[in-house]
């Protein structure tokens, strides 16, 4: 028997699991797939309405946009206390906020057709990398639960030194900020996708499995929608 932080058990080994745990992980990335699309779509939406863009992005204003991501992750996304339609609700608002950040791309790639193939070989690498690795973390059999520590502190560290470089624009600090986050962001994919197996289990009532699924889609949201970013500015140096 096995336990995990949201205090369920799983019974390994029976075809029932195997079963259950395939459609579980499908739901995650479905979950997951369906907040990149919104995401895709408000830039679109955003980035060819210059009204909508100014509202948005034309001032001071933008900066609340750039954090708000951020705010809600850390003070609306609860999953131990939050029920599911309340997670839902925080993961596509995420979804959305991020998608208003990313106008600026959107505007950029409707106006020149050389970025918009620098933006569409971001995604399709991205897309590449993260179906890769999510394959590593699933069917690798070794514990990855030791790199979860290295990867939350990396990370922070990475968040600090992206706010800081905001006010600075330093472009040699952008091109490590950038380089760090892929590997950070590549080996909590790997880590985050075995934990995703690792909690699973078919006892789990049906509201705690929601819970845990948005929990898990906005993790592996976040790392993809961050490595498409980072991957994208190493892309738009060329």
């Amino acid at each position: 028997m096995e336990t995990n932080r949201f205090e369920t058990t799983k019974t390994q080994g029976t075809t029932y699991m195997d079963a259950g745990l395939r459609k579980h992980m499908n739901n995650i990335y479905a979950r997951m797939s369906g907040g990149v699309l919104i995401t895709a779509l408000v830039a679109l939406v955003v980035g060819t309405n210059d009204t909508l863009l100014n509202l948005f992005l034309g001032g001071p204003q933008k900066y609340i946009v750039v954090f708000a991501p951020l705010a809600i992750i850390w003070f609306g996304f609860r999953p131990e206390k939050m029920k599911a339609s309340q997670l839902m609700l925080a993961f596509y608002g995420v979804s959305v906020v991020y998608g208003i950040s990313f106008a600026a791309i959107a505007a950029v790639a409707t106006q020149d057709p050389t970025f918009a193939v620098s933006v569409a070989k971001a995604f399709f690498i991205a897309s590449s990398m993260f179906a890769g690795l999510s394959i590593v973390g699933y069917t690798t059999k070794k514990d990855l639960s030791g790199m979860q520590t290295f990867l939350s502190m990396g990370i922070i560290g990475l968040v600090a030194f992206s706010v800081i470089n905001i006010f600075f624009q330093n472009s040699m600090m952008s091109n490590l900020i950038a380089g760090a986050g892929i590997l950070l962001f590549s080996g909590l994919t790997v880590w985050q996708t075995q934990d995703m197996k690792r909690m699973y289990s078919p006892n789990t009532p049906a509201e705690l499995a929601s819970r845990m699924a948005w929990a898990a889609a906005l993790n592996l949201y976040i790392s993809f929608i961050a490595m498409f970013q980072y991957i994208l500015h190493f892309m738009n140096q060329r």
